[in-house]
């Protein structure tokens, strides 16, 4: 027997998985957020460039960001039967996986060229989840392009602060230099 669910079985599918995803989102990218921040001495340091925020604007931003993003897999989660909708939930977990390496690596590890191409490996496979996102649901594909265009600068910031902080990639203060020492045979 095929039965279709009706508009508000598919409306309470929806409404449960996103009140699961929605928090989640927001809780995973809030403790990526803790493993390091603008508040280090070693970010305070750095040359920022012209197109640099406020610090306050992240917070908001990514808030907002993880909410719409957290709504976006809900629709596709919802989406018991469409074709493609698991490899849309799997596209989109690694790639949520590698979003919430970009903060430890830029902030904690203080690798601005790591980070860069993370950035760049974030940017890729969103487009990837974009376009199965699409074929599942399009809302979800939508709800997906205010993140797209936030990622895109990100990824031109992270490039500036790059350029204009060479010595400090790899966490060398800016400005600074190192020597490396061997000791032993």
């Amino acid at each position: 027997m095929n039965v279709l669910a009706s508009r508000g079985q598919l409306r309470a599918s929806f409404i449960r998985w996103a009140l699961f995803t929605v928090p989640l989102c927001v809780l995973l990218g809030f403790l990526a957020g803790q493993l390091g921040g603008p508040n280090s001495l070693w970010f305070q340091n750095l040359v920022k460039p012209g197109i640099y925020p406020p610090p306050a604007t992240f917070g908001i931003v990514w808030t907002i960001l993880y909410v719409m993003i957290g709504l976006s897999i809900a629709l596709v989660c919802a989406a018991w039967g469409a074709r493609g909708r698991g490899m849309a939930i799997l596209a989109f977990a690694i790639h949520f996986l590698l979003n919430l390496t970009w903060t430890p690596v830029f902030f904690g590890m203080k690798e601005i060229t790591a980070a860069l191409v993370v950035l760049v490996m974030i940017d890729i496979t969103l487009l990837v989840v974009i376009a199965l996102f699409w074929k599942v649901r399009r809302l979800a594909a939508m709800l997906l392009l205010p993140y797209l265009a936030w990622v895109l600068f990100a990824t031109a910031l992270n490039w500036q602060f790059l350029q204009l902080n060479p010595d400090a990639d790899g966490g060398l203060p800016a400005g600074g230099t190192s020597e490396r020492v061997r000791i032993g045979n």
